[in-house]
């Protein structure tokens, strides 16, 4: 406790952080709690559970203390999960306050968080998206008085790329206050957050993690060269492997797409693994509920897609296996920093067409990996079994609609972002309900509240 007061905080805050397991400041903490305290912007880049979140959660307290009133923070972040597991911090440290905190995020009901924002909570952390849907369509709730803007997984947030966060980031910017304060958090330094520490008109503080080796010093990081179409093959065996020989370890698997991720689950559980997916074409409550199972030992493995890449504390994963070798570095280094125990196993798979994304990777975290063994012969031997399962599971997954369902959510977003042109609103509403029918029909992740709202938003 002595260590937290000693950054400024005060005596009820550092015993919070004491009872939630908090003792001492990690290195990220000691460096931008006094900053933030003095009201300085924050810019921090330190590796998954280094301590990234509390940094910036006490210090918002502790001001929120001094003069609670309205939305006080706002805290933006990429997942819904992450999202979350924050304002699950945001409570625990914050309870002596009697802390509002509202959640805003994709694939709930838009009606009820609309409510939620009216009620003017202390804390808003969500995602960009949906925070800027409820921006472009209600009054009820304003920015204009937060103290604190705070963004978590600040390059993922910032970069341009398939999942574009700016045209959403520009609608929340010009909601909030210029006189705010600004706190960055990433476990990766891009280009994005380098460009935008040199143009910070306010000089704000920096920190990052001068340690030689990107990822967790501890983890034994392998990978096993095998060829493309034997790749299924070769993941039964590791999983196997493991759950022969630790029972109750638990195995996170990474993979690229969501179809991938929903097959290799299908597959596993066919040889009998205790497995659950999670990925973004599943309802949200089913993401909730995998995490949960998985979180609480009820299922063991865990395959996803890198919704779950980012920050996600789960402490007890001993193995993560990368099903596909990332593309980018930094993809590599929040997939195995992110959960397993610190004196876990990470190992990827690498086909023939992916030894330059490994090089890439072994310059970026400063170190070589080792080569794996595995008993070929031993996979040789499930191989045949392996195809005609995956087969099978591909030919029950297309009788799911899942292509589908894909292709309806893609249009919708592409509605929703005004890239669907109609020649009048008429022609508007006849689409969208079409595509309310087909969501009927194959389900969908996103809840019926919100397609209602475009179907409406389409006829002014």
């Amino acid at each position: 406790m002595a260590g937290f007061r000693a950054l400024g905080l005060d005596p009820w805050l550092a015993s919070q952080a004491e009872q939630l397991g908090l003792s001492r400041p990690t290195p990220v903490q000691e460096a931008c709690i006094p900053p933030a305290l003095q009201g300085r912007d924050c810019m921090g880049c330190a590796k998954t559970g280094s301590g990234k979140t509390a940094a910036f959660v006490l210090p918002i307290l502790q001001k929120l203390s001094e003069d609670p009133f309205g939305i006080f923070s706002l805290v933006l972040t990429p997942t819904r999960e992450l999202a979350y597991q924050i304002a699950e911090q945001f409570r625990v440290l914050g309870k002596p306050l009697g802390l509002k905190d509202c959640i805003i995020v994709g694939g709930m009901d838009m009606v009820s968080q609309a409510l939620e924002l009216s009620r003017k909570p202390h804390v808003v952390i969500a995602t960009p998206g949906r925070l800027a849907d409820h921006l472009r369509s209600s009054d009820t709730f304003s920015l204009r008085s937060i103290k604190f803007l705070v963004l978590d997984e600040a390059d993922r947030l910032l970069e341009q790329g398939c999942t574009d966060f700016t045209k959403d980031l520009e609608v929340i910017l010009a909601a909030v206050p210029a006189n705010r304060q600004t706190m960055l958090f990433s476990a990766t330094l891009t280009d994005t957050l380098n460009e935008l520490k040199k143009v910070a008109m306010n000089k704000p503080f920096f920190w990052e993690s001068r340690s030689e080796v990107r990822t967790v010093e501890q983890l034994d990081q392998r990978y096993l060269l095998v060829p493309e179409k034997v790749k299924d093959a070769y993941l039964v065996h590791l999983v196997q492997t493991f759950q022969d020989e630790h029972e109750d370890w638990s195995i996170i698997i990474f993979t690229n797409t969501c179809k991938t991720c929903q097959i290799l689950n299908m597959m596993l559980r066919k040889f009998n693994f205790p497995s659950v997916a999670l990925h973004s074409m599943m309802k949200q409550k089913q993401r909730f509920a995998a995490l949960a199972k998985f979180k609480s030992s009820v299922f063991k493995i865990l395959i996803a897609t890198d919704v779950a890449a980012r920050g996600l504390d789960i402490p007890t994963v001993q193995v993560v296996i990368n099903h596909n070798t990332p593309g980018l570095p930094k993809i590599y280094i929040h997939r195995v920093g992110n959960s397993p125990s610190r004196h876990g196993i990470a190992i990827t798979l690498v086909t023939q067409y992916d030894i330059h994304l490994v090089h890439a990777i072994e310059e970026q975290i400063k170190m070589k990996l080792q080569e794996f063994s595995v008993e070929e012969q031993n996979v040789l031997k499930i191989l045949t079994q392996v195809n005609v399962v995956r087969r099978e599971c591909e030919i029950r997954l297309e009788a799911t609609d899942f292509d589908e369902k894909k292709e309806i959510n893609k249009r919708k977003q592409m509605i929703l972002e005004g890239k669907v042109r109609w020649k009048n609103p008429l022609a508007a509403r006849a689409e969208l309900k079409s595509t309310s029918r087909k969501v009927a029909k194959v389900g969908d992740p996103y809840d019926r509240t919100h397609h209602q709202e475009l179907i409406d938003r389409a006829g002014h």
